[in-house]
């Protein structure tokens, strides 16, 4: 659950960083497991003249438990107090604590390939000649096959 209006399709360099709520479901393999899927989009980010990609940095996320009286042996300690819905269909705000944890790894980095700026005019050029040439091909095909009435 993205918490505010959220452009996916905005470049890098116009977006901001987001808050994303992830709701971990029981794993059935396992009595004390939970499971999570984080879907990773990449964005567009501005070309490089020398090299072609870029490096993002994913930090170890925040490990929210909400307790209540369904969990009375969990000992929920608040090691600070952090305000998020209940549930993802759910709007209701309820109190969760900030849980201490060991992560596996230190900060997942995602290598993203990007354009190069030599490549800029030649992308450009064949660009616009190829939106030339379909429109030409639509309005000819408008006016071959169109019906036109006043």
């Amino acid at each position: 659950m993205v918490s505010e209006n959220y452009n996916i399709e905005a470049p890098s360099y116009l977006s901001k960083e987001s808050e994303v709520l992830i709701y971990a479901r029981e794993d059935s393999q396992c009595i004390d497991c939970f499971q999570a899927v984080l879907p990773v989009h990449y964005r567009y980010h501005r070309p490089h003249s020398n090299d072609g990609e870029t490096f993002i940095v994913l930090n170890n996320p925040d490990l929210l438990m909400y307790c209540d009286q369904e969990f009375p042996i969990l000992k929920c300690w608040a090691q600070s107090e952090v305000a998020a819905p209940c549930a993802l269909k759910n709007k209701d705000i309820c109190k969760w604590n900030n849980m201490k944890y060991k992560s596996v790894y230190r900060n997942v980095t995602l290598q993203v390939p990007v354009g190069l700026t030599i490549h800029t005019p030649l992308v450009c050029s064949v660009t616009l000649l190829i939106t030339i040439l379909c429109a030409t091909l639509i309005l000819a095909a408008v006016f071959k096959y169109g019906h036109f009435s006043l």
